[in-house]
């Protein structure tokens, strides 16, 4: 008996790669077969890793061959959210994700870190290589009191220091 497998389409709007595979894929619709449990055969089902089949597009050269590619479920997600980024890469998704999130901006705001300055840090440019014109918010000054809260707050619940 065979192990079950998912079938689905996956769609690309524009050419990709894959890790592992030195060909750049063409745009278009590609059938893929999913197997998200080890098969019943597997010495090891604890090192099974989700592993997806994807049946490429027939060579110009060779039309009637038909190629298939097995990737990782990792890497296959990482292709076609870049796919839907326009070409983005996932450290731009993820900084949209959490700019969007309402908890990171408190917490952004709490330290005082601008969106400016994530940008910068995540487009891996320094300081230095910002734009002149850009200014870097100041952080706003503590008095000893808010720093005496801020570290009662942080030691709360911690047991008490021997003397």
């Amino acid at each position: 008996m065979e192990h079950p497998k998912l079938k689905s389409v996956a769609v690309f709007s524009r050419p990709f790669t894959v890790p592992g595979f030195d060909e750049m894929l063409p745009a278009g619709t590609y059938d893929i077969e999913t197997e998200l449990s080890a098969p019943p055969d597997d010495r090891n089902p604890d090192a099974w890793k989700a592993s997806v089949l994807i049946n490429l597009h027939p060579r110009t050269s060779h039309p009637g061959l038909s190629r298939t590619l097995t990737v990782s479920l990792v890497d296959l997600d990482a292709a076609r959210a870049k796919d839907e980024l326009t070409g983005k890469e996932l450290t731009e998704l993820f900084l949209e994700e959490m700019l969007a999130d309402p908890m990171v901006r408190l917490v952004m705001q709490a330290d005082g870190v601008s969106e400016m300055q994530l940008r910068q840090l995540y487009s891996g440019r320094r300081s230095s290589e910002a734009a002149p014109d850009a200014t870097t918010p100041v952080r706003e000054v503590r008095t000893p009191q808010d720093k005496c809260s801020i570290q009662a707050a942080e030691n709360e619940g911690m047991p008490p220091r021997p003397n």
